[in-house]
């Protein structure tokens, strides 16, 4: 049994493994302070990879592989 928005009591009448889809969550937030925490420069992995995120002397930040 398949239910359609149109029949009366659809989401009632719908199964336990038929769940509603799903939100998707907000993007989680940091700070580049709390990642860098005091350091101008961090080394990140990400699987096989490593990465080096820097701050610079402009304030900005740069990711490089």
């Amino acid at each position: 049994m398949f239910v359609t928005a149109a029949e009366p009591h659809a989401a009632e009448s719908r199964r336990p493994y038929e769940a509603e889809p799903s939100r998707p969550l907000p993007a989680l937030s940091i700070s580049s302070a709390a990642l860098l925490r005091g350091q101008r420069e961090i080394l990140i992995r990400h699987g096989d990879a490593t990465y080096r995120l820097r701050h610079t002397s402009n304030g900005k930040l740069i990711l490089t592989k």
